[in-house]
């Protein structure tokens, strides 16, 4: 049967229309393929195969482990699986592929008549020991030979053009195959724990308590089983940020008092959940080297007196743009082909927050298909659902109790219409934030929710205090710096709830997160509002620590005086009041009603938080010119908000809250609202940042009321940058050593 491939652009995008391979190869038409490495730690060696002498191109050559053409329609993960398995019998599961780098093969063979220009994908498999040559199944049409080579006795035949090797281009992408194997193999220990103990010290250790004295006892009880389901959450969110992630993290924990380093890379992967790091644009901290050993007994033939193979559990030094809700080999373009396959309720949930996108791996077309949560999750879920029903049963408050019902049921039903409405109805001195809300970690989309979870106690007085902000959103929105026409007439006014966190899990990995306003669906935003938690010790703790400090080396003198707690506070408060206003449902140019988040889609979370931010801003010195807040807040608002920036920024522009507030900081700058003195600190021109912060307004929120990707793409690509004058002033703090961010710590359930 004739194989067909994919035709490609010469950027790699796909042209859409297919060829013969024959012909590919002889127009030169650009193409996908595959190639895999297989190396051996114990012995660093390399598996390499003899190409067969019938092969039209490059015949008799030694080459790396497997290679082969993506056929037209195929995947880059199941191509590669089936390669290994045709030419050398060998079957492994998915999580032993690491996907290494892709290069571009551009080169012409037997007179021209046989024209290469190739994407390859490079992965790379991780097995403890090399594979006894006699296991393997040679395909003779494709493979005449087998041999492990040392790495470093490949790489120097490669370097010298050996004519028994096929030529590989060591100047460019391919040598990062040997690179990237040296460096995570030739690493000094001793300079692994410097790294690791610097990237760890960017953050402060805290202990975050609350009182709990006047809690009623039941609901003291329904506080602890509420936790214990809150903790089941934690192991959801690993799973949703890689799929060999649980065996990292399993891994870790039980090998991490080894050694001093093998304690070092679980304390630094408690606190990202990941083996990527959030501060440094996520940036792997940690290896397939690092990773989890399995075992397969069913991979080739067996060999007597050999017990299997062992292999490392793989994940990418890249982060997945779409973590683990999409499979690996997924792209949007495949994506959006299949979405246009389905119906329309079908569509719906192929881009509802609380389903997951997988890959039919029994199915000869391979095509996606989608799973709900309560199903991806089943396990978890039924667990934390009867912990939840239990804490509903002994909770004393009505409001409580509903919500621990109703998030019992929404865990297993996947509908969380009914328990978010009891979560913005909530009434109690026990404040329950769970499920599934943020949808940061979807670069790909930003579609899919991750799990979460804030426990804490009901600051009653300062709540009280807050009720101000939510009962203005409607002139705020009536008042926004925007065309009529996108403003809302109906908007919800969010309740604002204070409290003092006393437990969190799931997603609260790296900076963590001072107040939120939820939910996110925009049928509940539309419907019933919204509602704000205030982490109110949290925000303490970090302008203790972090804030102050910042201010101290980045203020300029004169100015140092206005940065205070209460401003800090105030403008976080607005912050997620102003989450609440602006465009959300919008009617396109065409007529068409959408929403800005999935018009937006991998750019609406960090246009969001600008957003949020910066009408924020706008909406406190509006608030105080109708004498609603006290004038003394003025300077100290705007002041206590530049500190803020070079806080966030630091998080990484590779999260959403610090991306938008780089935008922030270089489009109030270039408007001459923020300026840089002599002495190298930063000052607030007040004659000219009310306008600069006005304007950022209207441009951030006329670009998602058109739902304008394109002019989304643009602002951020030109604004949500690190400029010299910003690397100047994050060197001053990095200098300081003052700390990212804080790791809180909870002694609650011990107390109880």
């Amino acid at each position: 049967m004739e194989e067909f491939l994919d035709v490609l652009t010469p950027e790699g995008a796909h042209a859409g229309f297919s060829k013969p391979r024959n012909l590919v190869h002889r127009d030169g038409d650009y193409h996908r393929a595959v190639q895999v490495c297989i190396y051996a730690e114990s012995t660093k060696q390399i598996l390499l195969q003899k190409r067969a002498d019938c092969k039209d191109s490059w015949p008799g050559l030694w080459d790396i482990s497997s290679a082969g053409h993506i056929s037209a329609g195929d995947t880059s993960l199941h191509t590669v699986r089936k390669e290994l398995e045709e030419e050398l019998g060998i079957i492994l599961p998915e999580d032993a592929f690491e996907l290494l780098f892709v290069f571009l093969q551009r080169v012409a063979l037997n007179d021209g008549k046989f024209i290469n220009n190739e994407y390859n994908d490079v992965y790379l498999v991780t097995t403890i020991d090399p594979m006894p040559l006699e296991a393997f199944t040679l395909q003779e049409s494709e493979v005449s030979d087998v041999k492990y080579m040392s790495i470093e006795e490949y790489k120097m035949a490669l370097i010298k053009k050996d004519p028994a090797y096929l030529p590989y281009d060591m100047d460019k992408e391919y040598h990062f195959l040997f690179s990237s194997l040296e460096k995570r193999y030739a690493s000094d220990a001793k300079h692994r724990i410097s790294t690791l103990q610097s990237q760890l010290s960017r953050y402060c250790p805290v202990n975050l308590t609350g009182e709990i004295g006047g809690v009623s006892d039941g609901d003291i009880k329904a506080l602890s089983y509420t936790i214990r389901a809150a903790q089941i959450l934690d192991r959801i969110f690993i799973e949703q940020e890689c799929s060999s992630n649980p065996d990292l993290s399993s891994w870790l924990e039980k090998n991490g008092e080894n050694s001093e380093l093998d304690h070092l890379k679980l304390s630094y992967f408690r606190i990202n959940k990941s083996p990527w790091s959030c501060l440094d644009e996520n940036e792997a901290f940690l290896t397939t080297a690092d990773s989890a050993i399995k075992s397969t007994k069913a991979t080739v033939r067996s060999v007597h007196g050999w017990n299997g193979l062992e292999y490392r559990a793989a994940f990418p030094v890249i982060k997945p743009p779409g973590a683990n809700f999409y499979p690996l080999d997924m792209d949007k373009a495949e994506f959006e082909a299949w979405k246009s396959t389905l119906n329309e309720q079908e569509k719906e949930d192929a881009i509802a927050f609380f389903t997951v996108i997988r890959r039919n791996a029994t199915d000869a077309s391979r095509g996606l298909f989608l799973r709900k949560y309560s199903e991806e999750y089943k396990p978890y879920l039924v667990d934390a659902a009867k912990l939840l029903n239990t804490a509903g049963d002994c909770a004393d408050t009505p409001s409580l109790q509903r919500l621990l019902k109703a998030k019992a049921e929404s865990f297993v039903s996947n509908d969380y219409f009914d328990s978010d409405v009891a979560w913005i109805e909530l009434e109690s001195a026990i404040d329950v934030t769970i499920g599934p809300y943020e949808t940061y970690e979807d670069a790909l989309f930003g579609y899919k929710a991750t799990f979460e979870a804030f426990i804490g106690v009901r600051d009653h007085v300062a709540t009280e205090q807050v009720r101000l902000f939510s009962g203005q959103l409607q002139t705020l929105e009536d008042n926004l710096p925007l065309a009529d026409k996108y403003k809302s007439t109906n908007v919800k006014a969010s309740p604002i709830r204070v409290i003092q966190l006393i437990f969190n899990s799931g997603d609260v990995k790296g900076p963590q997160t001072v107040a939120f306003n939820l939910p996110n669906d925009e049928r509940i935003v539309k419907e019933r509002g919204s509602a704000m938690v205030m982490l109110k010790n949290l925000s303490q703790t970090k302008f203790d620590h972090i804030l102050l400090p910042i201010a101290k080396v980045c203020i300029a003198e004169s100015q140092k005086h206005y940065v205070d707690f209460e401003a800090f506070f105030a403008h976080t408060i607005c912050h997620e009041c102003c989450h609440g206003i602006g465009p959300h449902t919008i009617v396109l140019p065409d007529g068409r009603e959408s929403t800005v988040r999935l018009e937006l889609q991998e750019c609406h979370s960090s246009l969001e938080e600008a957003k949020a931010d910066v009408v924020g801003l706008w909406a406190l010195h509006y608030l105080l010119d109708q004498g609603l807040l006290s004038r003394d807040l003025e300077k100290s608002m705007y002041v206590s908000f530049l500190a803020g920036c070079f806080r966030s920024i630091r998080f990484g522009l590779e999260e959403a809250h610090g991306k938008g507030q780089a935008l922030q900081f270089n489009w109030i700058y270039n408007k001459g609202g923020f300026e840089l003195n002599s002495d190298g600190t930063f000052s607030i021109n007040f004659d000219k940042v009310r306008d600069a912060v006005k304007s950022l307004c209207t441009e951030i929120m006329t670009v998602q009321a058109l739902g304008d990707k394109a002019a989304a793409i643009s602002l951020l690509s030109k604004y949500a940058t690190v400029t010299p004058a910003l690397e100047r002033m994050l060197s001053r703090v990095r200098d300081a050593k003052i700390p990212v961010d804080v790791v809180p710590s909870f002694d609650v359930l011990e107390r109880l």
